[in-house]
């Protein structure tokens, strides 16, 4: 065993004995390269293996309201800032988010997000979503999410009694590359809605979005950021330039620097439910089941918000050939959370 390799090896037994790891270490994950990078990801998938267990969980979004944002994040396709593909604004009514649920429900996710473009949502915007869900927590097997950007105590709170499990808001980057992507909001207002939600007793799924120009101790502050916030999920986006953004010469991240990032973000954060988003199928390619051995224990199943994901057939015959198991449980404890024969669901949509 060559010395890289006893250094990784070292770092990943301090994480298997329940250490964190520091910054200058979360550093040390992030320089490994080349052959290593084999080495690197059987720790990271042991890692997973000990903290989460093998099963894989799926999630699903819809847009509620899409365009028309008045923030100008450099990434977005919905910025009114820049000239995209999105024109105007869209919103769906409560049936049609309630039918996307249950078609999510149907292809095996646990949680289903629903995401309002704009800096925060209005207390009126979040009466007209209100119905909607309701109806799905009441009646649709799988964790209600929410991702409607920044929001006050008492609307978290408002949230948490409609049935809201889960709330979405990444970070997208750390707190030095920011202001290098928004200028209409802070760090500090994404950071207090975190707190706000997780002291309303909604779960924080927060991540990041790579491939932006950050650097790698951008990408280590972000994760010791979030393991600081203790959230419950981390998705990991990487960037697909938009034409019409400030971003749309951005260059592509590779395979293997993605892959590194997952695994990077596993030895930081051994706990957490690390799930892979937007820019999956485009910088993952053929290596998509390599995002498990590198750490993952979950992805987004089916569409994307302005872009199209893969069909969820083929996410599901990949966990089966594979042999992960699909877990889309609902969390213990939850009222009304019961899944009902969840392996016939699952059997049903593989045979569609």
């Amino acid at each position: 065993m060559n010395t890289m390799n006893e250094r990784i090896a070292g770092l990943a037994r301090k994480v298997l004995a329940g250490q964190s790891l520091s910054r200058p270490e979360g550093l040390e994950i992030a320089q490994v390269s080349g052959p290593d990078l084999h080495d690197l990801f059987y720790w990271s998938n042991r890692i997973r293996l000990h903290f989460v267990g093998p099963a894989v969980k799926c999630c699903s979004i819809v847009a509620g309201k899409v365009g028309a944002c008045e923030q100008d994040c450099k990434f977005c396709s919905q910025s009114a800032h820049f000239q995209t593909h999105v024109k105007g604004t869209t919103r769906l009514g409560t049936e049609a988010i309630v039918d996307a649920a249950r078609e999510s429900a149907r292809h095996g996710a646990a949680c289903f997000g629903l995401v309002n473009s704009g800096l925060g949502p209005t207390d009126e915007e979040i009466t007209l979503f209100a119905d909607a869900m309701r109806k799905i927590d009441q009646d649709v097997p799988l964790d209600l999410c929410a991702s409607l950007g920044v929001l006050t105590e008492a609307q978290a709170q408002r949230l948490a009694q409609l049935g809201v499990r889960k709330y979405n808001h990444n970070l997208q980057t750390s707190r030095r590359f920011f202001p290098h992507i928004c200028s209409t909001h802070t760090y500090d207002q994404r950071l207090q809605t975190i707190r706000a939600i997780t002291r309303a007793g909604i779960r924080a799924c927060c991540g990041g979005l790579f491939g932006m120009g950050e650097t790698w101790e951008d990408r280590v502050d972000l994760a010791l950021q979030l393991r600081d916030l203790q959230v419950d999920t981390v998705p990991l986006n990487f960037l697909i330039p938009i034409p019409g953004t400030p971003l749309q010469n951005q260059a592509k991240l590779s395979t293997m620097e993605c892959l590194r990032i997952i695994a990077l973000y596993r030895f930081l954060l051994p706990r957490q439910t690390i799930k892979i988003a937007g820019g999956r199928e485009v910088h993952l390619r053929d290596l998509q089941s390599w995002m498990f051995l590198a750490g993952a224990n979950g992805f987004l199943i089916g569409n994307y918000l302005t872009t199209c994901g893969r069909a969820a057939a083929q996410d599901l015959q990949m966990l089966t050939d594979l042999e992960l198991p699909l877990d889309n449980a609902a969390q213990p404890g939850d009222p009304a959370r019961a899944v009902a024969d969840q392996v016939a669901r699952y059997v049903s949509v593989r045979n569609a």
